[in-house]
């Protein structure tokens, strides 16, 4: 498995433990996100990460700012993004189970550090059911 991560300057600090996190799982990770505390622009880091799930590159997401809001924005702009602001694992979980989403976005400032790798986790683990929900992921798109 591979997976792009992006962040902002709020988000360093909890990239890097998901990052730790991932390898430990043996994880491939793409780093797009800034590694220092000094003022970004979350957009820079988090295009990258939308235009490599778009594209097949790797096979998962995860973006951080401090509401997790200006990210999931952002990278819900692409198509074939569905990039999922969640801060409990249980929205994680149905983010995936009914919305097949593809780029989980974290609100560093609004969720403890345990709980962020343990959405990681939930996100990693969950797999889409199909189903019902897929004639409603096809109606997503605008095009």
């Amino acid at each position: 498995m591979k997976i792009a991560i992006g962040n902002d300057h709020a988000g360093t600090e909890y990239k890097l433990a998901v990052i730790g996190l991932l390898k430990s799982m043996k994880i491939e990770v793409i780093n797009h996100g800034t590694d220092g505390t000094d003022s970004v622009d979350y957009a820079d880091f988090i295009h990258p990460v939308a235009k490599n799930v778009e594209q097949g590159e790797v096979d998962f997401g995860i973006i951080i700012c401090g509401s997790g809001n200006g990210a999931s924005m952002t990278a819900n702009k692409h198509q074939k993004i569905r990039a999922a602001l969640c801060w409990t694992k249980e929205i994680v979980q149905l983010a995936r189970e009914h919305n097949d989403a593809n780029i989980l976005s974290l609100p560093a400032r609004f969720i403890s550090m345990p709980q962020a790798l343990e959405m990681v986790k939930t996100f990693i683990n969950t797999a889409f059911e199909g189903g019902r929900h897929e004639r409603r992921i096809e109606k997503m798109s605008c095009n």
